[in-house]
């Protein structure tokens, strides 16, 4: 693979576009297994006799390692070539998904999903950088249509095809499946790629230093987000660490590469409009993304009792609708204003979340297919023209660098949000519980006739009275408890919808920007 862009005039083989597309296959892979043990984490944990708490660590791990990737994929990309590190990245991907499936503790699934999670994230920037190094400008738009369609359907999948599995195969098997796509993805790039020279030199020049700021800084600081809430924030001590950990690193990291000549990865990129905007709204599109498939399963799973093919049936809609939209946005980008697409897009996926911001303990299936549609038709057009915007006018020293951060943000951006929605449920499901309380008083004419009648039927099954009343009075608690949850969980979506809609204001913040022909012309 060239370091520099082909020109617009330049024609692109069919060797380019089957490199390209297994490259968007292997993206595919790893952003489901972030979110695949989601559905199957009860038969997990009870295969390694693991708790519920312990168990979190799988996802965190992962996730954390991924972050850490992305970043030094630039760096291992010029070292190795394209062709020889995606091929070896991909293999040692496949065989710690085999040592998933074959785990036999806790602490052995923990080492094998974050080693797994580090070659997975390394997948995720080399697709995009393949694709805006290798193509011409006119030909990229489509192509990143294709490679964002990969990175928003699979989280969506994740939890239901890991559901599936785990009811048809075991949970192993949800690992294992990982050879499918990844023997096509080795394939493709084997065919697609010629092989590089080597340029192990720049391992001498590398930061390395920054390299270690980073690691710990953003590794800490997914442990932070993933675990805050759960261990009750900065009453934790261990959450207190984390987060001077994760400030000291990450300060280390950006102080070291703001002071090189040749940094690892150009954080400077930050400091330009179109960049940083594309890689704020990103952020925060990568939080409507993963928090409303955070959300949407729990509200299924413990509202309205949906297992996971049910969940599954329902997350489907947002499939093909995407996939109709998607090149239809690649198209668009080529015509009109990118900032109108991406506020279009922004537009409907808040409508979306708004429409679940009134949501009951009776929503179901067919309540929620118009908001998936909305998500389904937004999304696509967002994150094609965000990408459009990270790059523009960037050298093609900078591709790799640009690549990196602007995926890092999104990935960063999702952690982002399932914490603060996370956190958001809990505080949001006491306040909701004492005002329903309120209302439902024991003093309350109503409230008494209620438990009278559900201890009447209760004594004509049998059974001591004290009894019946007290087991009456712990089904209305219940009942509260259901409908304050109902409303945390609707307070979320309106959360989400709030923040994507005003993140329409940072889009235009950007330059007039449209998506080069195959004249070659555009903006």
């Amino acid at each position: 693979m060239s370091s520099q862009p082909v020109t617009p005039a330049d024609q692109v083989s069919g060797r380019t576009w089957l490199a390209i597309g297994a490259a968007i296959l292997g993206v595919f892979m790893a952003v489901l297994d972030t979110q695949i043990t989601n559905a199957s984490l009860p038969e997990i944990l009870g295969s390694l006799s693991a708790s519920l708490e312990e168990g979190s660590w799988m996802s965190t791990t992962y996730l954390a390692a991924e972050v850490v990737a992305i970043p030094l994929t630039g760096v291992f990309l010029r070292v190795f070539g394209a062709r020889a590190f995606i091929l070896i990245n991909t293999v040692l991907f496949l065989v710690l998904s085999t040592l998933c499936g074959m785990a036999w503790n806790l602490e052995s699934m923990i080492v094998f999903r974050a080693l797994q999670g580090f070659f997975g994230g390394a997948l995720i920037p080399t697709a995009m950088t393949l694709i805006i190094v290798t193509l011409p400008p006119a030909r990229r738009p489509m192509a990143l249509a294709w490679l964002m369609l990969a990175s928003t359907l699979a989280p969506t999948l994740g939890p239901t095809v890991g559901g599936i599995l785990t009811e048809s195969y075991g949970w192993p098997s949800i690992f294992y499946i990982n050879w499918l796509p990844g023997v096509l993805m080795l394939a493709g790039i084997a065919i697609g790629l010629d092989a590089q020279a080597k340029n192990f030199a720049l391992l001498e020049k590398l930061d390395w230093l920054g390299v270690a700021g980073m690691i710990v800084g953003l590794g800490a600081l997914i442990v932070f987000l993933e675990e805050g809430n759960r261990k009750d924030w900065f009453d934790s001590d261990f959450i207190r660490t984390s987060a001077l950990i994760a400030f000291v690193g990450i300060l280390l990291w950006l102080g070291s590469q703001l002071l090189r000549a040749a940094p690892f990865v150009n954080v400077w990129l930050f400091g330009r409009r179109n960049f940083w905007v594309a890689s704020s709204v990103g952020a925060v599109t990568g939080m409507g993304l993963y928090g409303s498939t955070f959300v949407l399963p729990l509200f299924l799973a413990h509202i309205a009792d949906y297992n996971s093919r049910q969940i599954g049936e329902v997350i489907m809609w947002m499939g093909l609708p995407q996939i109709i939209m998607t090149p239809l946005a690649a198209v668009l980008a080529k015509k009109i204003d990118n900032r109108l697409i991406c506020s279009t897009g922004l537009l409907l996926f808040a409508t979306s979340c708004f429409m679940n911001a009134f949501m009951t303990a009776e929503t179901g299936y067919d309540q929620l297919i118009a908001a998936q549609v909305f998500r389904a038709l937004g999304q696509p057009l967002i994150i094609i023209t965000l990408s459009n915007m990270a790059i523009h006018r960037i050298e093609p020293a900078n591709l790799y660098s640009a690549s990196s951060l602007y995926n890092m943000t999104r990935v960063l951006g999702g952690a982002i949000g399932t914490a603060i929605l996370s956190t958001a449920i809990t505080l949001r499901e006491h306040l909701h519980f004492e005002r329903v309380g309120e209302a439902v008083s024991l003093y309350a004419a109503v409230t008494r006739e209620r438990i009278a009648e559900v201890t009447a039927v209760q004594l004509q099954h049998g059974g001591d009275p004290a009894l019946a009343s007290q087991q009456a009075f712990a089904a209305l608690q219940g009942v509260v408890r259901r409908e304050a949850y109902v409303l945390a969980y609707s307070d979320s979506f309106f959360i989400l919808g709030s923040v994507l809609l005003a993140s329409i204001g940072l889009v235009w913040l950007a330059d007039h920007i449209v998506a080069p022909t195959d004249k070659g012309k555009g903006r």
